[in-house]
C-alpha cells in the first residue's frame, strides 16, 4: 500500500529513489506521533495503580519526581474535568452547591444524556487566603474518565464546564481526616511554609484541595494539598529539610 506518490513526495524534499521505504518511514513517525498523544492522555487509568486510591475504578495517576519526609513532587499530564464555580464565605458551602451541580452532570445532566463514572480525586482550587467575612470563589473539578477524556459530553447546566488543566509539576502534602476549611488552611499553611524555608518557587495565588473520598466514608479517608512547581522544583535530603 502506497501512502504517498512520488510527485507528493518530491514536495516534501524527499528524493523518488527509495519511494516506498521513505513513505513507510513517514507513516510510522506519524504512527509514533500519535501513540505519543494516546499515551499523554492515558494518565487516568485503573485505581488499583495508587494504593490510596480505592472508591473509583479509575483515578488520576503521576509520576513521582522526588519525595523528601515533608513533601512530594509529582507530574500530571495535562488532562480533562468537568468543573464548576461557587461563591460563599464558606468552603464547605460551596462545596456542597458545586458537588451537587457536578454530581448532576455525571448521572446524566448532559447533551447525550450519558452516565459518567466518578473518578478520583475531586479538586477544589482555592484562591489565596481570605479574611473570614470575605466572599471567596471556588472552583470544583470532577476528572473525566479515560473513556471521555477526548470528547466529553457538553453540560447541560450553563454553569458546568469542561476544563483542562495544563501538564504540570506540583509540591504535595497528605493528610487523613475530615477536609474543612480549617484543615486545609492549615495544612496548605504548614507546607508553604516549608517550601518557602528550602527556596522552593511554586504559584502563592491558589492551591488544590484535593480529595479521594465519598462524603459517606467515614475512616481512613485520604486528603492533600497541591502547591504548582514554579520552577525546577526542590527536594532537599531530609537531614538539609531539619537542620
Amino acid at each position: 500500500m502506497h501512502f504517498f506518490n512520488g510527485n507528493k513526495l518530491q514536495g516534501f524534499g524527499i528524493p523518488q529513489h527509495g519511494t516506498q521505504h521513505s513513505a513507510t518511514m513517514i507513516y510510522l513517525s506519524g504512527l509514533v506521533g500519535f501513540l505519543l498523544v494516546l499515551t499523554a492522555e492515558a494518565r487516568v487509568g485503573n485505581s488499583s495503580e495508587l494504593q490510596f486510591c480505592t472508591e473509583t475504578e479509575q483515578c488520576l495517576l503521576f509520576d513521582r519526581i522526588c519525595e523528601t519526609d515533608k513533601y512530594e513532587v509529582r507530574h500530571y499530564d495535562s488532562v480533562k474535568w468537568v468543573s464548576t464555580d461557587e461563591t460563599s464565605l464558606f468552603m464547605e458551602i460551596a462545596a456542597m452547591r458545586a458537588f451537587k451541580r457536578l454530581f448532576n452532570y455525571i448521572t446524566g445532566a448532559n447533551e447525550n444524556g450519558k452516565k459518567i463514572e466518578m473518578t478520583a480525586p475531586v479538586l477544589m482550587k482555592m484562591s489565596k487566603d481570605k479574611s473570614f467575612w470575605q466572599t471567596g470563589t471556588y472552583t470544583m473539578s470532577f476528572l473525566l474518565p479515560s473513556e471521555d477524556q477526548t470528547n466529553p459530553p457538553k453540560p447541560n447546566d450553563n454553569k458546568v464546564y469542561i476544563h483542562r488543566t495544563a501538564d504540570m509539576k506540583v509540591y504535595v502534602r497528605g493528610y487523613g481526616g475530615w477536609m474543612t476549611s480549617m484543615s486545609d488552611k492549615i495544612k496548605a499553611s504548614s507546607l508553604s511554609s516549608d517550601l518557602d524555608l528550602v527556596g522552593a518557587e511554586y504559584n502563592k495565588g491558589f492551591h488544590y484541595a484535593v480529595g479521594y473520598n465519598s462524603p459517606m466514608t467515614i475512616f481512613n479517608r485520604r486528603n492533600e494539598v497541591w502547591f504548582v512547581v514554579g520552577d525546577d522544583p526542590v527536594c532537599p535530603s531530609s537531614e538539609e529539610l531539619d537542620s
